[in-house]
């Protein structure tokens, strides 16, 4: 299952509120499995069969392509001076 790192814990919740998403709402990762990448945005709630990973009240739902694709790692989220929200993935041992 994904996991999120301090960071990102701090990341997501900070983009949440910022964004005034409801408290059922998170950041949703989808697979496009054609054009080899993943989609990341600010939802409200997840879509039905979403899977939702919630660690201290940051809320990621995957779609299913990204839950298998990101299994066993762990999504970092950096934020640069002029406030741009990189994500990162990395698996772990």
């Amino acid at each position: 299952m994904l996991t999120m790192t301090d960071n990102a814990v701090l990341v997501i919740r900070d983009l949440a509120a910022q964004q005034d998403v409801a408290e059922a709402g998170g950041l949703r990762i989808a697979a496009d499995t054609e054009a080899g990448s993943l989609s990341i945005e600010l939802v409200e709630e997840p879509i039905q069969g979403d899977q939702v990973v919630d660690t201290q009240g940051a809320r990621i739902f995957l779609d299913a392509d990204a839950a298998e694709l990101l299994n066993d790692t762990s999504v970092d989220a950096v934020v640069d001076d002029e406030g741009v929200v990189q994500f990162g993935f990395t698996g772990r041992e």
